[in-house]
C-alpha cells in the first residue's frame, strides 16, 4: 500500500479514483483552494492529518479517519460513502456526513449543522455532538454514551437505538419509528410528538409538552421533571417513577405514577380514554 506523508494538497480532486494508500500527517489546503480532494476512492487509511477543503470524501468506499481533523472550511465531507470508520477525530463542517452507509464513529468530537441525513448503519460510541437537524431520516442506527445537544433531532428515523447517553434537544424523534432510548437523560421541549413505538427505559424525560400524538408510546420506570401537558391524545403505557407534573387527554393505554399536579380531561373530539392511575391505589 502506497503510503504519504507530511505532505500538503490544495488542488481539485487531487486523489480522484485513486486506492489502497495511506495519508499520513498530510494537510488538504491551500491558494488553490481545490474542492473533492477524496473522490471514487476506496480502500484509504488517513491518520493524524489536516481538512481545510470543500467535499473531501465523496463516493468512497473502506476509509479509515484516525486522529485527524476538518475543520468548518470542509462543507459537505462526507457523502455517497461506504465502510467508513472515524476515531478521536474532530468534524466541524455542515452536512458533515449524508447518505452514507456503515458509520462508525467513536472517541470522536462532532459539530456540524445538519448532520448525517438519509444515512443507514451510523453508529456512535463516545462522542459529544452539536447539531440541528441532526440524524434526520437515518435508519438503523445507534448512540452510546454520546453527549448531544442541539434542535430538531431524530425527526423521521427509524430502527434507532440510544443507550447511556445525555440529549438536550428540542423536537426530538417527531415522526420517528421503533426507536428505543434506554438508561439516557433526555432534555428538551415538545419530545417525540408523531411516533410510533417509541420506548424509554429506565430514563429521565426532562421538559415541556412532551410525548403527544404518539402511537405504542412505552415507558418503563422512568422520570418525567418539569414535565407538564403529557401525552395529549397519545395511547401509551407508562410506568413513571415520582409525580408529574401534568397529563392532558391521553388517548389509550394507562399511566401509572406516584402522583400528578394536575390531571386535564377537557376535550372529547378523540374519545380520550387513557387510565391515569396512581401507583398504589
Amino acid at each position: 500500500m502506497l503510503k504519504i506523508i507530511g505532505k500538503q494538497f490544495d488542488k481539485e480532486r487531487e486523489f480522484y479514483d485513486q486506492h489502497d494508500f495511506t495519508l499520513e500527517k498530510c494537510e488538504f489546503k491551500g491558494p488553490e483552494d481545490g474542492e473533492s480532494a477524496l473522490k471514487e476512492c476506496s480502500n484509504v487509511n488517513i491518520n493524524n492529518s489536516l481538512f481545510d477543503l470543500r467535499y473531501p470524501i465523496w463516493h468512497c468506499d473502506n476509509v479509515s479517519f484516525k486522529d485527524s481533523e476538518m475543520t468548518p472550511n470542509c462543507r459537505a465531507a462526507l457523502w455517497y460513502s461506504n465502510n467508513i470508520n472515524i476515531d478521536n477525530s474532530k468534524l466541524l463542517g455542515i452536512k458533515a456526513v449524508r447518505e452514507c452507509k456503515d458509520v462508525n464513529i467513536t472517541n470522536s468530537k462532532i459539530d456540524s449543522p445538519e448532520f448525517g441525513w438519509k444515512s443507514s448503519k451510523l453508529n456512535f460510541e463516545n462522542c459529544e455532538v452539536v447539531s440541528e437537524y441532526f440524524l434526520l431520516e437515518v435508519i438503523n442506527s445507534s448512540l452510546k454514551s454520546t453527549k448531544f445537544k442541539g434542535k430538531y433531532s431524530f425527526q423521521y428515523t427509524k430502527d434507532i437505538t440510544i443507550e447511556d447517553c445525555e440529549l438536550d434537544t428540542k423536537d426530538a424523534f417527531w415522526h420517528s419509528e421503533n426507536v428505543v432510548v434506554k438508561n439516557s437523560i433526555v432534555k428538551g421541549e415538545y419530545l417525540g410528538w408523531y411516533a410510533k413505538n417509541l420506548t424509554f427505559i429506565d430514563c429521565t424525560i426532562i421538559g415541556t409538552q412532551p410525548l403527544c400524538y404518539c402511537e405504542n408510546l412505552v415507558l418503563k420506570n422512568c422520570k418525567m421533571i418539569d414535565t407538564d401537558l403529557a401525552f395529549e391524545n397519545s395511547s401509551v403505557h407508562a410506568e413513571i417513577i415520582g409525580t408529574v407534573d401534568s397529563v392532558k387527554n391521553p388517548l389509550s393505554g394507562e399511566i401509572i405514577a406516584d402522583g400528578y399536579g394536575e390531571i386535564i380531561r377537557d376535550n372529547n373530539k378523540y374519545g380520550q380514554h387513557g387510565k391515569i392511575t396512581i401507583r398504589g391505589k
